[in-house]
């Protein structure tokens, strides 16, 4: 969530203080630094992981990566159900972020294994924890109506 959604929480009467003190600990700056490491460290992993013939002796330490920087976005998305509740699901972008991790989470085989490929959809988590991305990202979707209207004429 953004600091604007913190500030909505602390506005909502009667949170218990441990889920204000929650949520302030997942949305500081340390926490999103650490969150925005693992994305980046993850899309390295993933990319050199396409191919396990061209090391793979390698092999194993992707697979660690990917599985690590998983269990990190899933702490980091119970986390923020846990002390945002219902309001977690009010961000379009968490729900972005819930989806991508949800799909990350699905077995690699059988009718869902399509899905799994999506993985790579992680590194647009970026966009979430940036908020300055984010702003870019919303002024492109705000355009898109305008740009449609040039497109008619």
């Amino acid at each position: 969530m953004s600091i604007d959604d913190l500030h909505l929480l602390r506005s909502q009467p009667n949170i218990p203080p441990w889920r204000m003190r929650l949520a302030e600990w997942v949305e500081s700056k340390p926490i999103q630094r650490i969150i925005l490491t693992a994305i980046l460290v993850n899309a390295v992993a993933l990319g050199l992981y396409i191919d396990p013939t061209l090391a793979p002796q390698l092999d194993p330490l992707w697979r660690g990566l990917d599985i690590a920087c998983l269990v990190l976005f899933t702490i980091e998305i119970l986390v923020k159900l846990v002390a945002y509740r219902g309001h977690f699901f009010r961000s379009g972008w968490n729900i972005f972020d819930f989806v991508v991790v949800g799909i990350a989470l699905v077995p690699g085989n059988g009718a869902l294994s399509v899905l799994r490929t999506l993985r790579v959809l992680r590194i647009l988590r970026v966009l979430t924890v940036v908020p300055s991305l984010r702003r870019v990202v919303a002024a492109f979707i705000h355009a898109i109506p305008g740009l449609g209207s040039v497109v008619a004429v």
